[in-house]
């Protein structure tokens, strides 16, 4: 059978190549997929496909996707016919995954346009989650791309308040406000980290999540985190911070830095501030389901993979308008 893979081919290059598939043979706990739509994060995908994550090409990435079972091997728990959320997939029409990377769509009627985001939402929900926030501490985002978006939406569901959300693009801004943000800046806002203390009694944000990557970000946080504060580094900071006054910015003031990268998750054992991805996305898609995240505002392009080459050029220019960038593969799923 044929399958249809958008190939990153070399150093800011993207191609749809087409390719014959074998029958695979299934182990025990592999599925075979065929694939409706697939996500793409901008972030992440435009530092692979310059060659800013390192790794060689020709890459096959993929972040996100929304897939129905062709085949499953005897313990891996799904039936033909199913539709799963599928962790980390390849940007392909077909393929193969463990059962690990895979939780079931219980709902028909959720569209795969929306249950797709339930892998992206997760990554922002655990980058609230691991500062362990309390009802009425306020928090602020800095960084509005999908991650920041959902970690914005989700702190406004666990009662954070106030809500403070930071991001130099306007439209982004509104985005969280609609989320249930109380507060928008622009990182260059004049006497930005006073505005903050002001709207959190004078102390500043009980809770920062810092979702940008930019290595410069954090001192920025640092600055308006309250006393005992905790900052949560979301966002890949793929090169170093190379100036931190750590004693008066986190040793006096007594705040805590916590890595929050997606990988840093247990892979079964969930505890308190720590779920597995799998129950992050499980809670994700029955909130989807129940109207209490919507995702048509993040949604701005709908493209065929044959798109790929365009739309990963806008991507490497980041272009700032790019925020939800779904590839929808029904269209070839009978190539």
């Amino acid at each position: 059978m044929k399958r249809h893979s958008i190939v990153f081919t070399a150093p800011g290059r993207a191609e749809l190549q087409t390719s014959e598939m074998a029958e695979p043979e299934l182990k025990r706990d592999e599925v075979l997929l065929e694939t409706e739509c697939t996500l793409v994060s901008p972030g992440t995908e435009r530092a692979c496909l310059l060659g800013l994550a390192g790794g060689e090409f020709p890459k096959y990435l993929g972040y996100s996707a929304v897939a129905k079972v062709l085949r499953a091997g005897e313990e891996a728990g799904f039936l033909p016919g199913e539709r799963v959320a599928v962790y980390h997939s390849m940007h392909t029409s077909r393929l193969v995954k463990q059962t690990q990377d895979l939780v079931r769509i219980d709902d028909d009627a959720l569209p795969a346009h929306t249950a797709v985001f339930a892998i992206v939402a997760a990554m922002g929900l655990q980058g609230v989650r691991k500062a362990r926030p309390e009802f009425g501490e306020s928090l602020a985002v800095m960084g509005l791309g999908l991650l920041g978006l959902f970690a914005v939406r989700c702190a406004y569901l666990n009662g954070l308040f106030p809500l403070i959300a930071i991001d130099y693009n306007r439209r982004r801004r509104e985005l969280a406000l609609a989320f249930g943000a109380d507060a928008a800046f622009s990182p260059d806002e004049p006497d930005l980290a006073e505005k903050i203390r002001s709207l959190t009694g004078g102390k500043g944000a009980d809770v920062v999540v810092e979702v940008t990557g930019n290595p410069e970000a954090l001192n920025g946080a640092l600055d308006f985190t309250a006393p005992f504060g905790r900052v949560t580094l979301t966002g890949c900071s793929r090169t170093p911070t190379h100036e931190l006054d750590f004693y008066h910015k986190v040793h006096r003031p007594g705040i805590s830095i916590i890595g929050a990268h997606n990988m840093a998750r247990p892979l079964h054992d969930a505890r308190p501030g720590n779920w597995t991805m799998r129950e992050d996305m499980a809670l994700l898609l029955r909130l989807f389901s129940a109207g209490r995240i919507r995702t048509e505002s993040l949604l701005n392009v709908v493209a065929s993979p044959a798109d790929a080459p365009v739309i990963f050029e806008r991507i490497t220019r980041g272009d700032p308008e790019l925020l939800g960038v779904i590839f929808d593969w029904k269209s070839f799923a009978e190539r």
